[in-house]
């Protein structure tokens, strides 16, 4: 099941909606032949690794998760395990798409395959953290990602940040980029630093930009100004801010707002719908304290500087809370040098279990 999920990884960044799946097949001890679906579209990994081989009879198939059992982008796997003479299946979990959710084993089981379910469970679970968030709660698993200094500050107080860490911590950052499906920041960031929101100083794709711009009142020469990008806007942005983005290429979707401030819980949904399986949020002080209220947060990467910056614009600045039990508690947190940087990363206490 290890080499299954190692296999699987191969995937990060190019299955969405999919999940990241790798197999192994085996026999009298010895593997026969391995397989990881590469791409959403491409074969899933059953079948990549079952076209490799001319018998499979009596062999054991291992695959982090469940089979399935019907007709999407690509035929089903588990009438094709089945048809191959499988004798037994180790699968890591159980798929929460209610078109598969134990209809696969339950095929399996059916046809005469003997299935075992649950092995590595908690591995096979956190690799397709966004897909499970994307299936049970229809949002993307959402990622905060910060530079700070010691003393807390994303920024000096006139709005210099280039740059808080270097080269290695920043190098790291592009990394997380590329496992990610989308990228976010407010209209904010897009002033103060014009992003590219691309993924450079390492190898992989980039991911779909996303900026929340209320007023869709960002610079018209912006980098952000392109295809693969969506800007939500409220419904007070002027018609020629939007004409204007439109025909840079970029998509306009407007959401409800309140007090100027666009619900987060319909642009997660948005993203969703669009095969967005996970989002990497790196706006500003505002943006972060948006989704820290929504109880939006799954994951935090602070990237932390040994450096003191004085009078700065605070990464959390747009957070407020009256007594302590209020804050928000990392559970389990890691800590790692990178460079001469730190990064601690872990979940907060109130994101959802997988």
């Amino acid at each position: 099941m290890r080499r299954a999920l190692s296999l699987a990884i191969r995937g990060t960044g190019s299955t969405s909606p999919n999940p990241m799946v790798g197999c192994v097949v085996v026999k009298d001890g010895r593997v026969l032949s391995e397989g990881f679906h590469s791409h959403c579209g491409g074969d899933h990994a059953e079948r990549a690794a079952l076209s490799r081989i001319e018998d499979a009879r009596g062999a054991e198939l291992y695959v982090n998760l469940e089979p399935c059992a019907h007709t999407g982008r690509t035929p089903p796997c588990a009438p094709l395990i089945a048809g191959r003479g499988i004798a037994r299946v180790v699968a890591g979990m159980t798929d929460p798409d209610g078109r598969v959710s134990g209809k696969g084993f339950d095929f399996l089981q059916q046809s005469g395959v003997e299935v075992v379910r649950g092995v590595l469970e908690d591995e096979c679970r956190s690799l397709n953290r966004g897909y499970i968030r994307r299936a049970t709660l229809g949002r993307p698993w959402v990622t905060v990602k910060g530079a700070i200094s010691l003393d807390g500050g994303m920024a000096l107080e006139n709005g210099e940040s280039k740059w808080i860490t270097g080269i290695d911590a920043r190098t790291a950052a592009h990394r997380l980029r590329s496992e990610h499906d989308a990228v976010l920041v407010g209209a904010g960031t897009v002033a103060a630093d014009d992003p590219e929101l691309t993924v450079r100083h390492t190898g992989g794709r980039s991911p779909l930009r996303v900026v929340l711009d209320s007023k869709l009142s960002s610079p018209p020469r912006s980098k952000v100004f392109r295809e693969d990008t969506i800007f939500f806007i409220s419904g007070e942005a002027p018609p020629a801010n939007i004409a204007r983005a439109a025909a840079s290429g970029a998509e306009v979707i407007s959401v409800p707002s309140e007090s100027g401030r666009l619900s987060i819980p319909c642009v997660l949904s948005t993203l969703a719908s669009r095969g967005v399986c996970s989002l990497l949020v790196e706006g500003g002080p505002s943006v972060i304290g948006s989704f820290f209220r929504e109880g939006a947060v799954d994951w935090l990467s602070l990237f932390i500087s040994p450096r003191i910056m004085g009078k700065n614009r605070p990464f959390s600045g747009a957070l407020s809370f009256m007594a302590m039990d209020e804050t928000v508690k990392i559970a389990s947190p890691v800590f790692r040098e990178i460079g001469r940087d730190f990064l601690i990363e872990g979940a907060p206490e109130c994101s959802p279990a997988l």
